[in-house]
């Protein structure tokens, strides 16, 4: 019995030792141990505030006029979908959703179609501007990657019918601890995958790497599930897509280790107000320095311009992102925003 015991609490401590350390006891962890475990007193807090803020304003549709036309903004823009021959197309559909082009496969991020970034049809953040295209006009997706589990990053119907496309189900790249959810979806081809681990995809390669994020979907299940950014290499083209963050060293990593980058999508929006929302999103200004540290060519501001989510205005993420590029010397033509539908094209 005691040699069982010993046996027992030798496998035991070996298994811990072997675990990752962003593997905890109740969950999963950023790189640096943290958690986001604000107390429900801060998000009643936030929520005070937010009450006296003009928030009809923010985003009227004035305001998200004179944002968007001077972009080029069309609301139904002309899409070219085909197969690159050579080189690699981009298309912003809004948000974090990203359609990425190569002559070998066509990948697609955080896919969000519906009306809003919430479990009901009838409350929650709305979203702004439509969708360039519906799912079903999309053309063969190949493989979508899931940064994480919020839901403004996984939504139940643009998956479901991503499963049910026309031209058949893509594969589902996820986070640990996302499968069986998406199992429950009626998606039976996700395959989760850890930071730092890389699958072959049509001969393209596809990574997982650490961002500085959360993730829930209800009041029981935070952080158990993984979230992380992802990287493409397809045909010469090597591509970041951060997903949601807040700032990290993880950054100067991922330029170490798969970088460096022809293009980055990283996130310029909902950062207002910074004591509650630092942890979890960037800035701006730190958004300049994710393109700094990953070593990108050139990168695309997103999570911006598509639903209201914190305090900014619906402008305000293109103003301080110009302001954070003059500021640090960087050259606006490598950091740029798009409106919704525009098509960035990159040639070898």
């Amino acid at each position: 019995m005691l040699l069982r015991f010993l046996i027992g609490a030798l496998w035991s401590t070996l298994a811990l030792a072997e675990r990752p350390a962003h593997h905890t006891d109740n969950g999963f962890a950023n790189s640096d141990g943290s958690q986001a475990n604000k107390p429900f007193s801060s998000f009643l807090k936030w929520r005070r505030a937010r009450s006296e803020l003009p928030l009809d304003d923010y985003y009227s549709d004035a305001r998200i006029a004179a944002t968007l036309d001077p972009l080029g903004y069309q609301s139904n823009p002309p899409l070219d979908f085909s197969t690159p021959a050579h080189g690699a197309r981009v298309t912003w559909l809004g948000h974090a959703t990203f359609l990425v082009q190569t002559p070998s496969l066509n990948l697609l991020t955080d896919p969000h179609f519906s009306g809003r970034a919430s479990p009901f049809s009838f409350a929650g953040p709305k979203r702004f501007v439509a969708p360039p295209v519906p799912v079903p006009e999309l053309p063969r997706i190949d493989v979508v990657v899931i940064s994480h589990n919020h839901y403004d990053h996984l939504d139940t119907q643009s998956v479901r019918q991503l499963a049910k496309h026309p031209q058949g189900s893509p594969l589902f790249l996820v986070p640990l601890g996302l499968a069986d959810w998406m199992a429950a979806k009626g998606v039976d081809n996700a395959v989760e995958m850890d930071w730092w681990q890389s699958r072959a995809v049509k001969g393209a390669t596809v990574s997982m790497v650490p961002v500085h994020h959360w993730s829930a979907r209800g009041l029981g299940d935070r952080n158990q599930t993984l979230w992380g950014g992802w990287t493409l290499k397809a045909d010469g083209f090597n591509f970041f897509f951060a997903g949601d963050t807040g700032w990290s060293d993880d950054f100067a990593e991922i330029g170490r280790r798969l970088g460096p980058f022809d293009l980055s999508a990283i996130p310029i929006g909902a950062y207002e107000p910074r004591w509650f929302m630092k942890e979890q999103h960037v800035n701006p200004s730190e958004a300049v320095d994710i393109h700094r540290a990953v070593n990108s060519r050139f990168s695309i501001g997103m999570h911006w311009g598509t639903f209201q989510l914190t305090d900014e205005p619906f402008d305000q993420p293109v103003k301080d992102l110009s302001a954070a590029l003059i500021e640090k010397g960087v050259d606006p033509d490598e950091f740029v925003v798009l409106p919704h539908g525009a098509q960035w094209r990159w040639n070898p």
